[in-house]
Protein backbone atom coordinates (compact mmCIF):
# COMPACT_ATOMS: atom_id res chain seq x y z
CA UNK A 1 0.00 0.00 0.00
CA UNK A 2 1.54 3.48 -1.03
CA UNK A 3 0.15 5.78 0.74
CA UNK A 4 1.33 8.90 -1.03
CA UNK A 5 -0.11 7.60 -4.26
CA UNK A 6 -3.55 6.62 -2.57
CA UNK A 7 -3.25 10.52 -1.43
CA UNK A 8 -2.78 11.90 -4.75
CA UNK A 9 -5.90 9.68 -6.24
CA UNK A 10 -8.51 10.80 -3.81
CA UNK A 11 -10.63 13.46 -4.66
CA UNK A 12 -12.72 16.09 -2.15
CA UNK A 13 -15.97 17.97 -3.11
CA UNK A 14 -17.33 20.11 -0.95
CA UNK A 15 -21.04 20.37 -0.69
CA UNK A 16 -23.95 21.91 1.58
CA UNK A 17 -24.16 20.20 5.09
CA UNK A 18 -27.53 19.20 5.93
CA UNK A 19 -29.79 19.69 9.14
CA UNK A 20 -29.73 22.30 11.82
CA UNK A 21 -27.41 25.36 11.95
CA UNK A 22 -29.18 28.17 11.01
CA UNK A 23 -27.37 30.79 7.91
CA UNK A 24 -24.31 29.26 8.85
CA UNK A 25 -25.74 25.98 7.03
CA UNK A 26 -27.28 27.82 4.34
CA UNK A 27 -24.34 29.70 3.29
CA UNK A 28 -21.14 27.59 4.10
CA UNK A 29 -19.74 24.21 2.18
CA UNK A 30 -18.40 22.75 5.10
CA UNK A 31 -19.66 18.91 4.44
CA UNK A 32 -16.88 16.89 2.85
CA UNK A 33 -17.33 14.08 0.41
CA UNK A 34 -14.14 11.87 -0.79
CA UNK A 35 -14.31 9.80 -3.48
CA UNK A 36 -11.98 6.78 -4.51
CA UNK A 37 -12.03 4.53 -7.56
CA UNK A 38 -10.57 1.22 -5.69
CA UNK A 39 -10.41 -0.37 -9.39
CA UNK A 40 -8.14 1.63 -11.39
CA UNK A 41 -5.77 2.43 -8.07
CA UNK A 42 -2.06 2.67 -8.70
CA UNK A 43 -1.49 2.73 -4.89
CA UNK A 44 -2.55 -0.78 -4.55
CA UNK A 45 -1.10 -4.06 -6.03
CA UNK A 46 -3.53 -6.50 -7.17
CA UNK A 47 -3.81 -8.79 -4.50
CA UNK A 48 -4.79 -5.93 -2.17
CA UNK A 49 -7.55 -4.79 -4.82
CA UNK A 50 -9.10 -8.03 -4.38
CA UNK A 51 -8.90 -7.73 -0.97
CA UNK A 52 -10.17 -4.89 -0.72
CA UNK A 53 -13.16 -5.16 -3.20
CA UNK A 54 -14.49 -8.40 -1.20
CA UNK A 55 -14.15 -6.34 2.19
CA UNK A 56 -16.05 -2.78 0.82
CA UNK A 57 -18.47 -4.59 -1.63
CA UNK A 58 -21.21 -2.99 0.11
CA UNK A 59 -19.91 0.62 0.72
CA UNK A 60 -18.59 0.97 -3.12
CA UNK A 61 -20.53 1.80 -6.12
CA UNK A 62 -21.38 -0.58 -9.20
CA UNK A 63 -18.35 1.42 -10.90
CA UNK A 64 -16.50 0.51 -7.88
CA UNK A 65 -15.84 3.74 -6.38
CA UNK A 66 -16.04 4.40 -2.47
CA UNK A 67 -17.43 7.48 -0.97
CA UNK A 68 -17.28 8.80 2.12
CA UNK A 69 -19.17 11.64 3.87
CA UNK A 70 -17.67 13.82 6.99
CA UNK A 71 -19.79 16.95 8.34
CA UNK A 72 -19.15 16.56 11.79
CA UNK A 73 -17.15 19.66 12.28
CA UNK A 74 -18.31 23.45 10.91
CA UNK A 75 -14.91 24.27 8.95
CA UNK A 76 -14.65 22.54 5.54
CA UNK A 77 -10.71 21.79 6.53
CA UNK A 78 -11.32 19.81 9.77
CA UNK A 79 -14.30 17.79 7.96
CA UNK A 80 -11.42 16.88 5.08
CA UNK A 81 -8.78 15.80 7.67
CA UNK A 82 -11.27 13.90 9.28
CA UNK A 83 -12.67 12.11 6.24
CA UNK A 84 -9.30 11.16 4.93
CA UNK A 85 -8.03 9.77 8.31
CA UNK A 86 -11.27 7.18 8.15
CA UNK A 87 -10.53 6.87 4.47
CA UNK A 88 -6.81 5.07 5.61
CA UNK A 89 -8.13 3.85 8.54
CA UNK A 90 -11.31 1.81 6.11
CA UNK A 91 -8.83 0.80 3.75
CA UNK A 92 -5.84 0.06 6.51
CA UNK A 93 -8.61 -2.43 8.25
CA UNK A 94 -9.78 -3.68 4.65
CA UNK A 95 -6.03 -5.69 3.94
CA UNK A 96 -5.90 -7.49 7.29
CA UNK A 97 -5.93 -11.12 6.34
CA UNK A 98 -8.20 -13.08 9.04
CA UNK A 99 -6.39 -15.47 10.99
CA UNK A 100 -7.64 -19.07 9.82
CA UNK A 101 -9.54 -20.89 12.09
CA UNK A 102 -8.21 -24.13 13.56
CA UNK A 103 -11.15 -26.92 14.24
CA UNK A 104 -10.51 -28.65 17.61
CA UNK A 105 -11.74 -31.81 18.85
CA UNK A 106 -14.30 -31.64 21.73
CA UNK A 107 -12.26 -32.76 24.97
CA UNK A 108 -13.11 -36.69 26.02
CA UNK A 109 -14.04 -35.04 29.81
CA UNK A 110 -16.62 -33.30 28.37
CA UNK A 111 -18.53 -35.99 26.38
CA UNK A 112 -18.31 -38.40 29.53
CA UNK A 113 -19.81 -35.19 31.29
CA UNK A 114 -22.70 -34.90 28.12
CA UNK A 115 -23.32 -39.03 29.30
CA UNK A 116 -23.40 -38.84 32.69
CA UNK A 117 -25.76 -36.16 32.48
CA UNK A 118 -27.84 -37.91 30.36
CA UNK A 119 -28.03 -41.01 32.20
CA UNK A 120 -29.02 -39.28 35.59
CA UNK A 121 -31.80 -37.28 33.71
CA UNK A 122 -32.88 -40.65 32.23
CA UNK A 123 -32.51 -42.17 35.94
CA UNK A 124 -34.70 -39.47 37.23
CA UNK A 125 -37.13 -39.76 34.79
CA UNK A 126 -37.49 -43.72 35.34
CA UNK A 127 -38.08 -42.76 39.05
CA UNK A 128 -40.90 -40.62 38.07
CA UNK A 129 -43.14 -43.48 36.25
CA UNK A 130 -45.57 -45.87 37.16
CA UNK A 131 -44.38 -48.96 39.17
CA UNK A 132 -44.68 -52.29 36.91
CA UNK A 133 -45.30 -55.09 38.54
Amino acid sequence: MDKTQLQSELQYKAVRSSGAGGQNVNKVSSKVVLSFDLKNTQGLDEHEKELALVQLHSRLTTEGILNLNCDEDRSQLRNKELVTKRFFELIKNALVVPKERKPTKVPKAVIRKRIKDKKSLSEVKKNRRKPDF
